[in-house]
């Protein structure tokens, strides 16, 4: 992997990690264009761990803008923030859902849904999702009353959870579900992105540390071992390329983010839902014409 294409797969994790557009179906269709994991079963194992790892980026990203808040739920779980505490519970109680479901359903969703049909559906689903939400919020305002953060209960935090586990099929998008089911459950707008952002950091962290540990099946026994992903993947790739992917995605994360925020609050979520819809019609006639493989 050149460094370039290590940058360019950064950036393209960092911005699309936390909006509602699923980083998973843009690095695949990225990796495609650069000829990156196509070449057989090893290389594309290397390439997922890749996409994987520089996940690290952009948990460090909103581990940054948010230090506060994470500070809070450290002290809270020293038994020093009674806030704190509450808010880290909430976190824990919506990322069980994908703890449990994700250790269950993991081989099955890598081997059915990580081609491109299935992640052009969840585009094209995810954008009528979407716009269906804004039509609704447009229509009843004052419903679920836009509670805060700390506000919430943990039913509320459950049901965001499982609609967390939505996103497992690729294309869906986490921050999508998350941010909608923070609408549904009756957050604010503001309270449901940071309550995304906030399990993001929780979840791809677990999903990170759990494909760092990753053993490779079926492809060479070298790789059936414990860290055997990792293994694979520094030798195919080694560590400047790892190292320029987190770096790049740390940074773009954090800019996409401070303008998510800022976007959604005198904007709204509609442009997403359109976007995600051009995006999937437009690989879909790609797919169809040859270009990506189905």
């Amino acid at each position: 992997m050149h460094p370039l294409q290590a940058f360019l797969l950064g950036l393209i994790e960092g911005i699309t990690e936390y909006l509602p557009v699923s980083s998973t179906g843009h690095l695949l269709v990225a990796q495609h264009l650069m000829g990156i994991g196509t070449a057989g079963p090893q290389d594309k194992a290397a390439a997922d761990c890749f996409a994987i790892c520089i996940q690290g980026g952009a948990i460090l990203a909103v581990v940054g803008l948010y230090a506060k808040r994470v500070l809070q739920m450290i002290r809270g779980m020293l038994g020093q923030d009674a806030e704190g505490l509450r808010l880290a519970v909430l976190i824990l109680v919506g990322f069980l859902p994908a703890a449990v479901i994700g250790v269950i359903a993991n081989d099955w969703i890598e081997a059915k849904l990580f081609g491109m049909w299935p992640v052009i559906a969840a585009w094209i689903v995810g954008g009528v999702a979407i716009l269906a939400t804004a039509a609704w919020k447009k229509k009843n305002p004052s419903a679920g009353g836009g509670k805060d953060l700390l506000d919430m209960t943990w039913k509320m935090a459950l049901a965001i959870g499982f609609l967390q586990c939505v996103a497992m099929w690729p294309g869906t998008s986490r921050s999508l579900m998350t941010i909608v089911g923070g609408l549904l459950v009756g957050l604010s707008l503001r309270a449901a992105v940071e309550y995304s952002f906030l399990l993001g950091v929780l979840t791809l962290t677990a999903a990170t540390a759990k494909k760092a540990v990753w053993k490779v099946h079926g492809i060479d026994p070298a790789y059936d071992v414990w860290f055997g992903g990792t293994k694979l993947m520094w030798e195919t790739y080694g560590p400047l390329a790892l190292a320029v992917g987190i770096v790049a995605a740390t940074v773009s994360a954090a800019l996409a983010v401070k303008w998510l925020v800022s976007y959604l609050q005198r904007h709204g979520l509609s442009i997403f839902g359109w976007y995600r819809i051009a995006l999937g019609l437009v690989i879909g006639g790609l797919t169809l014409a040859g270009v990506f493989s189905a």
